[in-house]
């Protein structure tokens, strides 16, 4: 089967006329995606996203599109034979390696996510049951182990994949009735009292109990804000908070010492991405209350999680399905999780990442760690009908995917509605309403 041609098409959603994704660095997000479609001659089309806030969804679309021009013309049996082979070409180009992580890496995702997406719809499967059929030794050799080996070897990988293998079928049987417990981020910045509160509830009545909400702009209205949620909740049930990288060390040791009193589950990004001494010092620092911190929905490479994790900075594994260069990285970074014994929570939400986060979270579960003791899966309640197959939820947990590959197929008038600059919601849109020229102050 070979790839014939390459497409993306840019997809954004206003989101911020309602404020709905809002944080303390993204005040009005419009959640966007760049959308690949690699076609073949044997009536199959990889898809796959990268979810982005709306201005520089065209950066990350033009490297896809360059980027892709690599495979068109190679065949769906040549990556099948050895992932890694792809992932190499991709990431070790000799002038765009120049570019590192970022927009770079995650274009050379998006590719290496299609052709996963190829594969598991060329066999039939959901995504999460390919990589589950998969043979410890062939998930090995699909990660790049170079600059990793220092934390986690091969072998040590072969090993957990072993152990895990021996109640994998068990394991299936189980996670094919409830899938991933999920968490909803339900107390967005930008949203009243009323309005995070509504959500909550509609949430809790289907089955959910764990929450998260935003802080990071104003002390005394953060904490008034979680003693809020708390109260709203109840305290059998989950709350989380995320500062979505606001802070500096000193000024998170300042806010985060008045959330001792809400027995909170993880504190989220309170500084840098990639600042691995800060969450260090952060972890020690507060080692006796009884939250942990939380990260890696930014973190881009494997190289910042295996910092994060063999240092002990952070007690929860944040995955991102687009942030990093796809399957073949995720894959490294849950192994590393797995053996230092911290929990993979992924980032979800967006346009689509459910969709996708769900599949890491049903291998993870059934074929790394092999448990769902203390994982949690984020989940949003706005834009699941972006695509032919959302996500289903039962109980608080997704319901695993049965559509083959990712389940990325998107509605025809989503699209039509949607691509920017030219759909039907963007049409006669004001210039300082989107793209660059969207510049949101605030007092």
């Amino acid at each position: 089967m070979k790839i014939t041609s390459a497409k993306v098409i840019d997809v954004r959603v206003p989101t911020s006329d309602e404020m709905l994704g809002s944080d303390p660095f993204h005040k009005a997000p419009d959640y966007s995606s760049a959308v690949l479609h690699l076609e073949t001659d044997g009536g199959l089309t990889g898809v796959s996203v990268v979810f982005t806030v709306g201005a520089g969804t065209d950066w990350i679309g033009y490297g896809i599109e360059d980027l892709a021009s690599l495979v068109v013309g190679t065949t769906l049996e040549e990556f099948c034979e050895a992932p890694v082979k792809l992932y190499r070409r991709l990431n070790d180009h000799h002038q765009l390696r120049w570019l590192h992580d970022g927009v770079f890496r995650m274009a050379c995702g998006a590719i290496i996510n299609a052709m996963w997406d190829l594969w598991a719809k060329s066999e039939g499967k959901p995504l999460w049951k390919l990589l589950v059929d998969l043979e410890p030794e062939f998930v090995v050799h699909c990660i790049d182990w170079r600059n990793l080996k220092d934390a986690l070897t091969p072998e040590e990988a072969l090993g957990i994949l072993k152990k895990a293998a021996q109640k994998k079928a068990s394991r299936e049987m189980e996670m094919s009735e409830v899938g991933p417990k999920a968490y909803c981020t339900a107390g967005w910045l930008g949203l009243s009292d009323e309005a995070i509160l509504a959500t909550v509830r509609k949430l809790q009545e289907q089955g959910f109990d764990a929450f998260k909400v935003k802080v990071g702009l104003n002390s005394s209205e953060d904490v008034a804000r979680i003693k809020f949620m708390r109260e709203a909740i109840g305290d059998e049930q989950s709350l989380m908070v995320d500062a979505n990288q606001f802070w500096g060390v000193e000024e998170a040791k300042e806010h985060v010492s008045n959330y001792g009193p809400f027995d909170l589950k993880w504190v989220e990004e309170p500084i840098a991405r990639d600042d691995v001494l800060g969450y260090l010092e952060l972890s020690e620092s507060f080692r006796d209350e009884s939250f942990r911190f939380a990260c890696g929905e930014h973190a881009a490479s494997p190289v910042i999680f295996k910092q994060l994790l063999k240092s002990g900075a952070i007690g929860y594994c944040q995955i991102d399905a687009v942030r990093v260069a796809g399957v073949n990285d995720v894959m490294a970074i849950i192994l590393m999780a797995a053996k230092f014994g911290v929990p993979v929570c992924p980032h979800g939400g967006g346009i689509a990442l459910c969709n996708m986060i769900q599949h890491y979270g049903m291998w993870d579960q059934i074929a790394v760690s092999g448990h769902s003791e203390t994982q949690l899966v984020e989940y949003i309640d706005f834009l699941q009908d972006a695509v032919e197959q959302p996500v289903r939820m039962k109980g608080g947990h997704y319901v695993a995917p049965e559509a083959p590959g990712w389940g990325l197929e998107f509605r025809e008038e989503f699209l039509k509605d949607h691509t920017f600059p030219a759909g039907d919601v963007w049409r006669g849109r004001p210039k300082g309403k989107c793209g660059v020229h969207f510049e949101f102050e605030t007092d």
